[in-house]
């Protein structure tokens, strides 16, 4: 076993060049996990060792690993059909699940547009505001807001977007420009201002704001009041600017509804759901808009939206997809919610009183704290609370100096127990 394992890192470190990793420390660093297996919420490693997985595997698996429903699904439909194209041409699969996410999603919020991940959700939605506009009306609307700290994927669109310093940074010459304004989750009534703002000095040449619900995921888990969903809804719409809900990270029970929107009450013109919308099998991702929109396309050929990737609406992941939704309600997995919640609270609340600790936080199943010093994802110190709770049976990824968990929502509460036991033993051990 071990001379298999140290092969696979050999191999691994001399072909596989890893996603947000800085590749020269990862060569000359220790041995990585090597994941055999995972199953519920826990991952197993070549060596037989099991982790309790505090990130939910990049925050998609929120129904566990490997649930058996999902898995049957997946092969049920892959004996029938895998692939079909969906330009010009439907499958059961996508129609189906369709009709099931546009009755989950806020009222109004009707149609559909199938993508592959996060990115190119967010991508589909800046792209279809931005003809929207072109071809009705308002051509002059082009510029796009979003807010300090956010995060809404890879794509050159999602990177102008965002507002962390070190992701956007070295596209700055080629991303399109886009007003990042004060985030809630630093000053709400300085966010509201400095929207109200821009958007009475500018309205005319705005398209759309992009929002990530509530948490601001990869900017640090930053919280924030829903009353400021609510005054951004209500600007947006006396200024006739679009809204679009990135609920890539928020959605699917995250911050403790379905949506995060519906703490707010609201609707926006647009809504990206990615990550859980398929049990973190496979990459598939909607953006989903209102009648309004929609109409905002037909007519000519010209007035098409010509944007799709191949594997769009793939039957496998709309199957899949489909039967996430049917275990929410089946196994009543929000209902779960409030208890799981309530322990994640208490142990950041207790942990916010290290002297080592500069900020705690939590929202339904998002516990994070801020180790003291500096900030930005570049920051260490979090990585050492990361090899303290490896070592004792945990996997958390920190995002700089900020730790948190995400952990699938129904996690067994003794598997939660033993994850919070872990992350307080590790942090204590750091910052205390």
């Amino acid at each position: 076993m071990a001379d298999r394992r140290n092969h696979l890192i050999a191999l691994d470190k001399r072909y596989v060049w890893h996603p947000y990793t800085p590749m020269q420390d990862y060569l000359r660093g220790g041995d990585p996990l090597v994941i055999e297996r995972a199953e519920g919420s826990r991952l197993f490693d070549a060596d037989g060792k099991s982790y309790v997985d505090g990130n939910a595997s990049w925050w998609t698996a929120l129904l566990g690993h490997n649930h058996p429903r999902l898995v049957r699904a997946l092969r049920e439909q892959a004996e029938r059909l895998c692939h079909t194209s969906l330009a010009g041409v439907t499958h059961e699969p996508a129609a189906r699940f369709a009709e099931a996410i546009a009755e989950r999603c806020p009222a109004g919020l009707h149609h559909v547009f199938f993508t592959d991940n996060g990115s190119t959700a967010v991508e589909s939605a800046v792209k279809l505001c931005a003809q929207y506009w072109q071809q009705n009306g308002r051509p002059r609307r082009t510029r796009f807001l979003s807010l300090e700290g956010a995060f809404h994927g890879e794509t050159l669109g999602a990177t102008a977007l965002g507002g962390v310093e070190a992701f956007r940074r070295p596209f700055a010459a080629l991303t399109m420009p886009v007003t990042h304004l004060p985030s809630p989750a630093q000053d709400l009534d300085r966010a509201l201002t400095a929207l109200s703002t821009v958007l009475a000095e500018g309205a005319d040449e705005i398209a759309a704001l992009v929002v990530e619900p509530l948490v601001q995921g990869a900017g640090g888990m930053r919280i924030y009041d829903a009353e400021y969903l609510r005054g951004a809804r209500a600007l947006t719409a006396q200024h006739d600017v679009l809204l679009v809900a990135d609920e890539v990270f928020t959605g699917y029970g995250r911050t403790g509804t379905f949506w995060a929107c519906e703490r707010a009450g609201i609707t926006p013109d647009v809504l990206c759901s990615a990550k859980g919308l398929s049990g973190g099998l496979l990459p598939f991702a909607v953006t989903v808009t209102t009648d309004r929109i929609f109409e905002g396309f037909l007519g000519g050929p010209e007035r098409a939206f010509y944007y799709g990737h191949t594997f769009c609406g793939n039957p496998l992941g709309a199957a899949v997809s489909r039967e996430v939704l049917a275990v929410y309600d089946d196994e009543r997995v929000l209902d779960g919610l409030p208890e799981r919640a309530e322990r994640i609270r208490r142990t950041f609340e207790e942990l916010a009183s290290l002297g080592g600790v500069a900020d705690a936080r939590s929202l339904g199943m998002v516990g994070a704290l801020d180790l003291a010093g500096e900030s930005g994802y570049l920051e260490r110190g979090g990585w050492e609370v990361y090899e303290r709770a490896r070592a004792r049976g945990a996997y958390l990824r920190p995002l700089g100096n900020v730790v948190y968990v995400v952990p699938p929502l129904n996690i067994p509460l003794e598997d939660l127990d033993e994850l919070l036991a872990i992350l307080s033993d590790s942090v204590r051990e750091v910052a205390g």
